[in-house]
């Protein structure tokens, strides 16, 4: 009786724990939404049985993507009580128009023709006549448009952008250099209307750009004046709501700096902001889109639902940092890391390595080829492939020109080294034009391996006779004791265009100051399962309820002399098959027949 009643508790608890689990309905609508100009706008809406008004969010896709992009996330944040808005931006899935890559006059002003559009909705909550309470989320392309929106639309109460960029020129042409094979990506992206094969569906004016970028291989001065005002930078000191700033380590298109820059920003004009540096990125890696989808509803929840109060935001900076692999399958193992303040790029502390000395010279060969790969865009795959050879998650061989590279190594270090930020060093050129170079950070073993923390190269141009201070992309790395760190500078790279013309360049390297933050906590617990934190506390019930049967009875019988040589004596031994209890029964219910799937992971 008391282990049949257990085995009913157990069942009881694992039934209340699949079926919290179980998603709620969300119910979807079809519209068309005119933006600005009358141009039509495919959009879907989305909506849970919650009672009452409620916030809205406005979800905003990334380049190339539309508003089934956005799905998922849409029908997460539904659940958790939002009216939900997607959309496919202009230019874009079955939206009318020409992509004008965020102008003000464009896809800026569609946003706000969306935001009338959530305001006359009854389910909506409202600050006042036409102005909904709403957050705006996007990733990419679209994480820039709900920046420059909240400088525009004053309606606008939290954003989430996420892997996107502060300063379009600044991420397309770093130091100067264009990013030629991610701009083509990105560029070929937008050809797909085939009455016009060179320029797509693109604005006469952005298509031009890029054709005059490639030709070049640099950025003109229209150029760089239409990429600044199409960038959240143009609207610095407008932007002033809780920002939510998602910046992924494993990107090359838009690197850790860019989100550094919107999170200063933000935070100069007084608003709340927090900073998270996902395991991923453009280039592949882990994205964590349950991990970071969860933390969007919390940021929401905080400052659309509760005004601001309370502590569900999350740490003001937290970085995902790996653990190793898993022995199952090679996928890195993430722990949480965090800190109370984001302490930028520079880190709390800095620390001084020397590089050894003296004057390398490096050669830029003819045509810019062969050029060094330091990674190929867009390729995660290879970045996982090189993990699981060896390198490390998140980090990468070297594949340098002996010919076209150059290196300066530090001494081995006495303790392990945990950076975190931008690493810097200073250049001291000696050319004969204007030299275009791309500065590394390795790790290097005591055997002589050696890997490059997260494949990312800092391009940058010193003119003859000029010293430069190189910042290096920033990185979360551990150095272990009896490491060197070395910097190897190149002349070329595949993914960025540079000099035709031969050159030789005489290069002197000062000491390397790298950022180290003091003040992180690691979250042990943040990579268990949800499901692993109830069990205590069944195990403690079950124990609970099988203590009587299990405690010895303190009054024994007195023994039987006439089985005293007998060693064994069974009675009253039955088989028989009896009817689970009903929550058992429930509970194999949810489970469903032998070959459906689990309602959790197994």
């Amino acid at each position: 009786m008391v282990a049949g009643s257990a085995l009913a508790l157990i069942a009881t608890v694992l039934t209340c724990m699949v079926a919290a689990d179980r998603p709620a309905p969300v119910y979807r609508e079809e519209h068309q939404v005119a933006g600005a100009d009358g141009v039509p706008l495919d959009a879907s809406y989305f909506t849970s049985s919650w009672s009452g008004k409620r916030p809205a969010v406005l979800l905003a896709h990334g380049f190339g993507g539309t508003k089934d992009s956005e799905r998922d996330r849409a029908e997460r944040l539904a659940r958790a009580g939002y009216a939900v808005l997607t959309y496919s931006a202009r230019g874009f899935g079955g939206s009318g128009g020409e992509i004008g890559l965020n102008a003000a006059d464009k896809e800026v002003a569609d946003v706000s023709r969306l935001l009338d559009w959530l305001a006359e909705r009854p389910e909506v909550r409202l600050d006042g006549a036409g102005d909904p309470v709403v957050g705006v989320a996007g990733g990419s392309y679209g994480g820039a448009l709900s920046l420059i929106a909240a400088g525009q639309d004053r309606r606008i109460d939290a954003v989430v952008p996420a892997i996107t960029y502060w300063d379009l020129h600044e991420a397309l042409f770093p130091g100067g250099v264009f990013k030629k094979l991610w701009a083509g990506i990105l560029f070929g992206q937008g050809l797909t209307d085939p009455r016009d094969p060179q320029c797509g569906r693109f604005t006469a004016e952005v298509c031009s750009a890029f054709q005059r970028s490639a030709v070049l291989g640099r950025a003109d001065a229209r150029t760089e004046a239409l990429l600044r005002g199409l960038s959240p930078a143009a609207y610095a000191q407008r932007i002033s709501v809780p920002t939510l700033v998602i910046q992924g380590q494993t990107d090359g298109l838009f690197p850790l700096d860019q989100g550094d820059a919107i999170a200063r920003a933000v935070a100069r004009n007084g608003a709340p902001v927090a900073v998270d540096w996902i395991d991923g990125g453009h280039d592949g890696g882990d994205g964590e889109s349950t991990r970071v989808a969860d933390r969007t509803v919390a940021w929401f929840d905080t400052h659309l639902k509760r005004g601001g109060r309370g502590d569900g935001a999350g740490p003001a900076f937290r970085i995902s940092r790996s653990s190793g692999t898993d022995a199952e399958d090679g996928t890195p193992v993430l722990r949480e890391i965090t800190s109370a303040r984001y302490p930028g790029l520079g880190g709390t502390v800095q620390q001084a390595v020397p590089l050894d000395g003296g004057e390398k010279i490096l050669v830029n060969p003819a045509g810019g080829t062969p050029p060094t790969i330091t990674a190929v865009p867009g390729l995660g795959a290879l970045t996982r492939l090189t993990a699981a050879l060896g390198s490390g998650p998140g980090a990468g061989p070297a594949l340098d020109s002996p010919v076209h590279s150059t290196a300066f190594t530090g001494p081995p270090l006495d303790g392990a080294l945990q950076v975190t930020g931008a690493p810097a060093v200073d250049l001291t050129v000696r050319a004969d034009r204007e030299a275009v170079l791309f500065v590394k950070l390795y790790d290097v073993s005591p055997d002589g391996r050696q890997i490059q923390p997260r494949q990312l190269a800092a391009p940058v141009t010193a003119a003859d006779g000029k010293t430069v201070r190189v910042s290096l992309p920033a990185v979360d790395h551990r150095f272990e004791p009896g490491h060197r760190l070395r910097i190897v500078v190149s002349s070329t790279d595949l993914g960025y265009a540079s000099p035709v013309e031969p050159a030789t360049y005489r290069l002197r390297a000062g000491a390397l100051i790298l950022p180290v933050v003091s003040a992180l906590t690691a979250d042990v617990t943040s990579t268990l399962p949800w499901w692993i934190w109830p069990l205590p506390a069944a195990a403690l019930a079950v124990a609970a309820a099988l203590l009587p049967s299990a405690r010895p009875s303190r009054r024994r019988a007195a023994p039987d002399p006439s089985l005293a040589d007998v060693p064994l004596r069974i009675s009253g031994l039955t088989k028989k098959y009896c009817q689970s209890p009903g929550n058992v029964e429930d509970f194999l219910m949810l489970l469903g027949p032998p070959d459906a799937p689990a309602p959790w992971p197994r």
